[in-house]
């Protein structure tokens, strides 16, 4: 990535949407240009955000044409993701159609571990907690993202289904208040954070940070309580617990949205969801047996923004992230019983990739994907032997990859499907829903992956390379090396043979696999 290039960065998230636009700076970091953000309320009113309403989805398309109009003055070319409200929706395909049609905006469906380490990312570009053991906690509209993390590395992370817009709907949703809404709202929070809590106390933390909007309201409020001036950041502003107590309190006794409006540093358009977002916190600090909240302005947008800057200085390079690898290799060594096997597949298959790249040519990230699609393309043998590739599908699907969107799961997951058994057919409702470029992308990589684990047939590594060459306009030939020039190759020659026909199809060409001919010594 040339250095001064401009990039901006979109937050989709459940109650508003947030832009940042920055320049690269030359150590891989960002300055600032401009921020936006526009309450959508995107997940509001959808019957616990199972759908996208009519209105919101009108609302959301609106708002993004005018970011991306914003982001195209700067020539900053725009990374949107999207979260729970996203993430969760029935008809999120309609959405997700109608902001690139409509509003031409490409946007990325995260998962909430994802969600979870980009919002850490940004976090560590706006404090100084690198060397500390943190607590991260992220409210949301629609999820609470709660992590433990130290020198960059997540060592615990959970996305909870709990958020203030969707707190607000099911507990406080009219005007008046149910006497019982607090405590029930205290005991399904407390629920809910209750499976960390054993995992977070082992940990312990030094540092408990909170981002998001209802954490910076929460922390305005306590300014304006202590009487200090308004100040144009709070980032690393700290409030006690018992700050936060005295707040929630104030919030309880003053029951309806407009009596709050008045409230010392409550931003308006937050009064209706403010309790809730509360609730979240307060539950998080005593759950967790945490003493003190230290603020940080940079959150999903920021964490994006450096994401996208080290995925643009990768590009063209043999591996994934670093973040990707080490999530996809920690399913693998959780799931396959022959994690070196597979690790020898996904070199015979990057091989095969980087040869047929004048075949095929498809981008350098489609060489990523089929790496990790060959590293986990037997974690299905964890559920069963039987059909384990249709199991791999599913465990890649939940396996709370971290490092790659959302769609990019799917497509590991769709090659690995695909790596043994029958091609795609049109009965297969996950490859029908890909668009057409999509799926010729799963067939090609599907069938190179199909040939490289047919050359490790019997899992001894006795292929060490493949090299392809052209015979004719309509022939492809691979000729295979084994480690020694007499190693036996008969069963890895048949078993790649057999796994062709994918391959074939989606390259309309005939492959050949033959063992590659001795070279001839010169005498001396």
């Amino acid at each position: 990535m040339p250095e001064d290039e401009l990039l901006a960065a979109l937050d989709v998230g459940t109650n508003s949407f947030h832009l940042v636009v920055a320049r690269v700076t030359p150590d891989g970091r960002f300055d600032v240009l401009t921020r936006d953000k526009e309450m959508v309320r995107l997940g509001h009113g959808g019957g616990d955000m199972r759908t996208i309403s009519n209105a919101a989805m009108d609302r959301a398309v609106a708002a993004l044409g005018r970011f991306r109009a914003l982001a195209a003055s700067h020539h900053a070319p725009l990374r949107a993701v999207a979260t729970s409200a996203v993430r969760e929706a029935d008809n999120a395909s309609e959405f997700l159609d109608r902001a690139l049609t409509e509003a031409g905006v490409d946007i990325e469906v995260i998962s909430g571990l994802e969600e979870a380490r980009l919002i850490h990312l940004g976090v560590l570009q706006a404090l100084e907690v690198f060397e500390r053991r943190m607590l991260l906690v992220d409210i949301g509209g629609g999820s609470t993202e709660v992590l433990v993390g130290e020198r960059g590395r997540e060592l615990a992370a959970r996305s909870f289904k709990l958020g203030a817009v969707r707190l607000t709907d099911r507990f406080f949703p009219g005007a008046s208040q149910h006497p019982a809404a607090v405590s029930s709202c205290r005991t399904h929070v407390r629920s809910v954070l209750s499976v960390l809590e054993r995992e977070v106390h082992e940990l312990g933390f030094e540092v408990a940070v909170a981002s998001s909007g209802t954490a910076e309201t929460l922390a305005r409020m306590v300014q304006a309580r202590r009487g200090s001036e308004p100040v144009r950041s709070l980032n690393a502003f700290a409030f006690g617990v018992d700050e936060l107590d005295a707040i929630v309190t104030e919030l309880i006794r003053t029951p309806r949205p407009e009596q709050r409006r008045r409230l010392a540093g409550l931003e308006s358009s937050r009064a209706d969801i403010i309790l809730a977002g509360a609730l979240i916190l307060e539950g998080v600090a005593h759950t967790f047996g945490v003493r003190e909240f230290v603020f940080s302005d940079f959150a999903l947008r920021e964490g994006v923004m450096l994401d996208t800057i080290q995925r643009h200085r990768g590009v063209g390079g043999d591996h994934l992230g670093d973040v990707a690898r080490r999530s996809v290799e920690r399913l693998m060594e959780r799931c396959d019983d022959d994690p070196a096997h597979s690790r020898h597949v996904a070199e015979l298959a990057g091989s095969l990739f980087d040869q047929l790249v004048p075949r095929h040519g498809l981008d350098p990230r489609s060489r990523h994907l089929l790496e990790a699609a060959a590293l986990l393309a037997n974690v299905g043998l964890v559920v069963s032997h039987s059909k384990h590739h249709l199991h791999s599908y599913y465990v890649i699907r939940h396996g709370e990859l971290v490092g790659l969107g959302d769609h990019e799961i799917e497509l590991i997951a769709q090659i690995a499907r695909y790596h043994r058994k029958g091609p795609p057919k049109a009965t297969h409702e996950p490859f029908m829903r890909l668009d057409e470029a999509d799926q010729h992308r799963v067939r090609v990589l599907a069938g190179i992956l199909r040939i490289a684990i047919g050359l490790d047939r019997r899992r001894e590594h006795r292929v060490a390379s493949v090299a392809v060459s052209d015979k004719g306009a309509d022939d492809i030939t691979l000729a295979v090396q084994g480690r020694e020039p007499d190693t036996d190759l008969e069963l890895e020659l048949y078993a790649a043979d057999e796994r062709r026909g994918l391959l074939e199809t989606a390259l309309e060409r005939t492959v050949t696999i033959e063992r590659a001919r001795r070279s001839r010594q010169r005498p001396r």
